[in-house]
């Protein structure tokens, strides 16, 4: 594997010789709960920048972290992602109004 060190919110992978369309990337671990509040929509929107036309993305992160669901939805919306499932577990059981975890897959917006 090859791994590269930087800030989520500056993600260019192009810029650093990687080609940018993936089919899939994982944001797995309350990564989105981790990162400053002012930067959550830039790492969205790049997330959404180096997916594939049909590629997907898939975020997962838990409740009472800092990072209401509602508005990371609405976030990843205006960051050109489009929310095709929403689960509440990595096992896959639909999310639901009161879940205390949230597993989203984006598609990118045309």
């Amino acid at each position: 594997p090859t791994w590269l060190v930087g800030d989520l919110a500056e993600l260019d992978l192009p810029s650093r010789g990687v080609p940018a369309d993936f089919d899939a990337i994982v944001c797995a671990g309350n990564v989105m709960a981790f990162l400053a509040p002012s930067t959550r929509r830039a790492v969205l929107s790049a997330f959404a920048r180096h997916l594939a036309p049909t590629g997907r993305a898939v975020i997962g992160f838990g409740a009472d972290r800092g990072y209401d669901f509602t508005q990371f939805l609405s976030d990843a919306q205006t960051s050109g992602l489009t929310p095709d499932l929403l689960l509440s577990t990595w096992d896959l059981r639909p999310f639901t109004a009161d879940a205390d975890f949230l597993v989203a897959v984006f598609s990118r917006a045309n």
